[in-house]
């Protein structure tokens, strides 16, 4: 609830805002056509987030298919499974054996797996179990806390809607950014579980999470090197080629874990189709309100002043400024999902899908989830009014994904 008040506030200021900076153009520059445009932006707008919506349709549905196909096949649980040792050390107040522990699992495993629909459900009944194990029942956990910092970081493997709106703007290569999101989704859960285990005196240096702490890094310092050592081109080439072959290789796994449980893959595939076009006329009326409101803001010049006076700022302390026009994507991102979704869309109309700030947005969108509607919704749910630590851990990961995304995309886009 508090997040809808939130982007409500957003979109009343990007109309007061645009209307109170054309009324100035018009009564003391005489643009008498700062009004025109920003009534032709509504229109395009509008047209764009229906034609983009309806351009998703085909790929949704291909792609909740076959994930519906790996849940079906037991991929979650066995993900589940491979992750067990590692978050038992991260949640000690939860007694072993205990039932929420699968909850849990299954919840970031789906996350990984970028199955929000089954993600949300499991982690509401993951909250529900930790909350009879807590003692203040207004106020969250430790458990909770780590929980909710583990989702708001965003670790995903499939960032399956970014690679589809990419591909529905005319990216040349939609999945160039597979590997910059990945690493940068890594930073922000890292930073995430490192920031929220100082604050819970967890041991970092136990062997498992020593291990797997560390060996994470060591593969993802590996990965940054050996990408270092390419040229421009032939990293992106490197690049695009991997991330190609590890998405054809998990269409592949989950047909196999499919027949493997004897699942009737075409028939799972069918059932989460149908869900693909749900999903793409859901969205319709949120990206036209969201396009709407960014087109009328950017119409009237006030995103030009913004990004210019952010730029300035940026140029002046001696930095690169390239990235400062996708920040409104990653300043959008911990707020509302949508409104994420909307920028990184409308910098991508503005700059082009394969320009250096639209890639970035789209790497600043699959670096981190939105901070505060998963903290609304899970806390929410079983009556959390005291949050402690939860949203400066939160935000701190979103930090660290943002850095992170920017260092990344200057190394293989820049």
């Amino acid at each position: 609830m508090q997040t809808v008040m939130v982007l409500n506030y957003i979109w009343i200021a990007f109309f007061l805002i645009a209307f109170v900076i054309a009324l100035v153009k018009l009564v003391f520059m005489g643009d008498y056509d700062v009004f025109p445009a920003m009534m032709d932006s509504t229109f395009a707008s509008s047209k764009t987030a229906f034609e983009i919506s309806l351009g998703l349709t085909g790929v949704l549905a291909l792609w909740l298919g076959i994930m519906k196909i790996g849940e079906r096949g037991g991929v979650v649980n066995v993900l589940a499974r491979l992750l067990s040792p590692v978050f038992v050390k991260l949640f000690p107040e939860i007694p072993k054996g205990h039932p929420v522990t699968g909850s849990i699992f299954m919840n970031i495993a789906a996350n990984m797996l970028g199955l929000d629909n089954a993600a949300t459900p499991l982690g509401l009944k993951a909250m529900e179990q930790m909350q009879t194990l807590n003692t203040r029942k207004d106020t969250a956990s430790n458990a909770m806390i780590m929980f909710l910092v583990l989702n708001t970081s965003g670790l995903t493997i499939i960032p399956v809607s970014i690679l589809v709106y990419r591909a529905q703007m005319g990216a040349a290569q939609p999945t160039d950014v597979f590997i910059p999101i990945l690493l940068a989704t890594f930073f922000s859960t890292l930073a995430g579980v490192v920031v929220t285990s100082l604050y819970q005196r967890i041991n970092l240096f136990s062997r498992t999470l020593l291990l797997t702490l560390g060996g994470a890094c060591l593969t993802i310092a590996a990965v940054i090197w050996g990408f270092s050592q390419l040229e421009g081109d032939m990293m992106n080439r490197v690049s695009t080629t991997v991330a190609n072959i590890l998405l054809m290789t998990i269409i592949v796994g989950f047909i196999v874990a499919g027949m493997r449980k004897r699942v009737n893959v075409y028939d799972a595939f069918i059932e989460g189709a149908k869900d693909g076009f749900d999903t793409a006329i859901r969205i319709i009326p949120y990206l036209v309100a969201i396009l709407v409101g960014i087109g009328v803001f950017r119409a009237s010049g006030a995103m030009d002043m913004l990004i210019g006076a952010i730029g300035k700022a940026v140029e002046a302390s001696g930095l690169n400024s390239d990235f400062v026009g996708a920040l409104p994507t990653a300043l959008m991102k911990p707020l509302s999902g949508g409104g994420a979704r909307g920028m990184m869309v409308d910098a991508m109309t503005t700059y082009g899908a394969d320009s250096f700030v639209g890639r970035l947005s789209c790497v600043f969108q699959g670096s981190t989830d939105t901070t505060f509607y998963i903290l609304a919704v899970y806390f929410g749910s079983v009556g959390i009014r005291y949050t402690r630590h939860a949203v400066a851990c939160g935000l701190l990961a979103d930090l660290a994904g943002i850095l992170s995304a920017i260092a990344i995309c200057y190394m293989f886009f820049g």
